[in-house]
Order: C-alpha cells, then structure tokens, then sequence
C-alpha cells in the first residue's frame, strides 16, 4: 500500500515517475482520450479546511479517471474528537478505494494512513503540501524542459509548501533558496533533510535573509500568502514583519532574464506580490494552478493502480 504523505517517502525516479504521468494523462485529456480505471473508484475528500483549487481540482481528477468523489467537512467528520482516527480510517477504507485529506495537522494524515486500507493522499497539513508541490515542478518542467540544475527561489514563510518545495527540488536536483525573516525561517530539521537529499542529486539547499540574494540567478520565482488559514489572529504583526518581501519588477530583474513567477494561490495583492508581476507575462500562476488538476490526476491514478516502486 502506497500512500502520499509526504514526498520524503518517494525517490527522485519515483516523484520523476509521477510527473511524467502527468504530462501524459494531460496530454491524453486533451485529446478526450482518458481511459477510466476500473470500478468506478470513489475518493473521500475530507476537508478541516476550505480550498476552492484542492476541492475542484481533486473532484475533477476523479470524474477524468471514471470515478466519483464524496466530500466531507469537519462538520460530517470530526477526526480524533467525535471518532477515532483509527475508526475512521477502518471505515472508510470498508466504503471508498482512496482518501484525500485536508487538514490542520500532520498527524492527523499520518494516523489516517497508518489504520487505512486504502491509499491516503495529504491535500494539506500544517508540514506539507505535497499536491501543491508536484504541480509546481510539473510547471517548471514544461516551461524549461529539464529541472537538474534549475534554481528555484521562495520568498517569504518558511511553511508547508516552502517545505514541500525543499523536498522535492532536493530530490529532483534542483537549487533551492529561500528568503525568509527573521523567525520566519524554515524549520531546522527541514533544512537539515533536504540538504541530505540535496548532497546525493548534486543540487544546492540555502536559507537566506534578502530576497535578492535567493532570486539571484532563479528561474523560478516562488511566494505564497503571508497568513495563512488559521494565522488571522497573528495578521497585523506577519504584515509588519513581512514587509520587503514582495515579489516585485524590481525584485524579478534580480532573476535569471527568462524566469517564471509562481504563486500557489490564493493571492493578496499588493502584499506578497504585485499586480505587475501577477498579470505580466512571466507570470505562470494560471498554469500553476490548472496543473494541480494534472498531477493530482497522476497520483491518484498511481495509487489507485496499486503502484509499487
């Protein structure tokens, strides 16, 4: 049984695996080619939080692959208070042949997939975006046709999808840098394991303080919001501590001459990122967010198949 977790569970060859079964079944959609898996599978989204990209772009992954999804709130499922996570895990794994979760807290993806029978997919905890993570290397990958070697700059929260994107361009090969303020930074154990994967690849993990320093020579300017869903009481003091890190036009020359922007969504203009720099045409942020659907497609796909390493 495989379950996405996290991608420090998957080899560079197996998250490469899972990008190029993205660009096919892209491809295949395109040409309204898709073939179903069998048995009509069901997905169960559970959802502690709101997401209109996870919620959509997951339903209709499943709807491509002959499948049909169930969506359940933290009113319908209440994890780990109203029931067990083991329970719950037990009995979904008796109604439906895959799990997506979206939830507060790491563990509550883990203990789902260590009692689930069935595969179980983290739509987003407080550790990692795993989902979010694959979708954005799939855009770099289209857009440049290689990653080894592609320098990739986050600026701003050292959060889960800084940390997903960490894991993933250490694996993959890909330089990372990430800007952050002072008690923004990513995590040091994080660091310390991707710097790991990043010495067996070849490629280079750094935390740094400017912005200007992580954008110098990236092809792929990387923010996300400064308050995140469940920071709003800490909203006033991010916004001062966060301020001179937008990605600006300023900041974007400071980039390699052909890199992309991405955001993961939602924006807030303004704070983290310009206008300018949104709607402007190194912008890929549309694309970004069209390839969640891709990716998620491919995962579940594999996962769904009984994939084995």
């Amino acid at each position: 049984m495989r379950h996405l977790v996290s991608l420090n569970d998957f080899t560079g060859d197996e998250i490469r695996h899972m990008l190029e079964e993205s660009i096919r079944l892209k491809k295949l959609r395109r040409e309204n080619a898709l073939a179903p898996l069998p048995g009509k599978p069901c997905l169960a989204l559970i959802f502690e939080k709101s997401s209109m990209r996870t919620r959509v772009s997951f339903d209709v992954a499943i709807h491509d692959l002959g499948g049909y999804s169930i969506y359940l709130s933290r009113q319908d499922i209440n994890l780990g208070s109203r029931e067990s996570f083991k329970d719950a895990a037990l009995v979904l794994s008796r109604y439906v042949n895959c799990v997506a979760a979206r939830t507060f807290e790491q563990n509550t993806v883990e203990e789902l997939a260590r009692y689930s029978d069935v595969p179980v997919i983290n739509a987003l905890s407080d550790m990692y975006h795993p989902c979010q993570a694959l979708a954005d290397i799939l855009t770099a990958l289209e857009r440049f046709g290689t990653l080894k070697g592609v320098k990739l700059a986050f600026i701003g929260d050292g959060n889960n999808v800084a940390r997903s994107l960490a894991v993933i361009c250490a694996k993959l090969g890909m330089d990372y840098a990430i800007a952050s303020p002072d008690g923004y930074e990513l995590d040091e154990p994080s660091l310390k394991l991707a710097k790991s994967y990043a010495a067996k690849s070849g490629s280079r993990i750094e935390q740094v303080r400017a912005p200007g320093d992580a954008a110098s020579g990236a092809r792929v300017l990387y923010t996300d919001t400064w308050v995140s869903m469940g920071q709003e009481k800490e909203t006033e003091k991010r916004l001062k501590d966060f301020k001179g890190y937008c990605i600006d036009s300023a900041l974007l020359k400071a980039a390699a001459p052909d890199a992309i922007v991405m955001h993961c969504l939602p924006a807030h203009r303004g704070l983290e990122i310009t206008d300018e720099v949104m709607d402007g045409p190194q912008s890929v942020v549309l694309d970004e967010a069209e390839n969640r659907l891709h990716a998620q497609r491919a995962v579940l796909k594999l996962l769904l198949s009984d994939w084995r390493s």
